[in-house]
């Protein structure tokens, strides 16, 4: 009883899981049920797999999977390294006042909402006077409806997305890589190793655990998209490349009001990030590698 005070300290968190990520667990029953909202969970009748049945045989099931899929697997070749090189590289700069400068103009981003990042996106790569459009035109090109094209939506999507988080992402990285010994650096450089060497031989390796642990904790959430940012940049000339599981959930429970349905459609995203998860951290411990558990 002496350390209550700690177990005060972390009951608000205990709290916060309890109400708001395992109590709603029950409500995800109505996938498997003709819920109807007079009735309530208790009184809608069982339809067993009906939801997920019909889903699964609908001509939308293999255009969002294979929307979700592409756009995970885009990000996570992409996007998932970008930080880490460029935390390897920030570690490797000497002058200090340019590595601040290139941290703070890096993070930046990431504190501009989602809203505005997509406005800005309008507007540097709208075909009447975007910057990317004036720069094509000087060059000869002809201008791109870029944010109506299905075949860039995701290169936008996934490059934006570094842009706005590529700085954010190397602070984890770069206090990894304080933890490294500089003796082993020194000892490096007496045996004439060069700065790549060093970074190849020294800083990767020594923040390998961190990257195996985000690395899963990514693919623990491999099905799940930003979705605002997705629905946000969604229009009718686009939306064959960007509609994914969670704007067509949003479109069919919400906007449908079809709760069953869209219950059915995300247990089933989250029950594969659960598979996903499992599979990938069973991987690292069978590789040696660190684990969550």
């Amino acid at each position: 009883m002496a350390s209550y005070q700690l177990y005060l300290l972390v009951l608000p968190t205990i709290a916060y899981f309890i109400i708001f990520h395992y109590i709603p667990i029950y409500g995800a029953q109505i996938a498997f049920k003709d819920f109807i909202a007079i009735k309530g969970i208790e009184g809608s009748p069982w339809i067993g797999f009906e939801h997920f049945e019909r889903f699964f045989d609908s001509y939308q099931f293999w255009l969002v999977l294979k929307n979700t899929l592409g756009i995970n697997i885009y990000e996570l070749l992409v996007a998932f390294p970008a930080p880490i090189v460029l935390a390897l590289l920030l570690n490797a700069l000497s002058n200090a006042r340019f590595k601040k400068f290139v941290q703070t103009v890096t993070y930046a981003p990431h504190f501009i909402s989602v809203v505005v990042i997509v406005g800005m996106l309008n507007i540097f790569l709208s075909p009447h006077n975007g910057i990317a459009n004036e720069l094509m035109k000087m060059f000869g090109a002809e201008p791109i409806f870029f944010m109506g094209s299905p075949e860039w939506f995701k290169t936008i999507f996934v490059f934006s997305g570094i842009w706005q988080n590529i700085g954010w992402s190397t602070i984890i990285y770069l206090a990894a890589l304080t933890s490294v010994s500089p003796s082993l650096h020194e000892a490096a450089v007496v045996d004439g190793a060069s700065k790549l060497q060093r970074i190849a031989y020294i800083d990767l390796p020594s923040i390998l655990p961190t990257i195996v642990i985000l690395l899963i904790l990514n693919i623990g959430n491999f099905m799940s998209v930003g979705f605002e940012k997705v629905y946000l940049m969604q229009n009718s000339l686009n939306v064959d490349a960007s509609e994914i599981i969670q704007t067509y959930v949003y479109k069919v429970g919400l906007l449908n009001a079809q709760y069953g349905y869209s219950s059915a459609i995300g247990l089933f995203n989250s029950v594969i990030n659960f598979i996903l998860l499992l599979s990938v951290n069973r991987l690292a411990k069978r590789l040696k590698q660190n684990s969550l558990w």
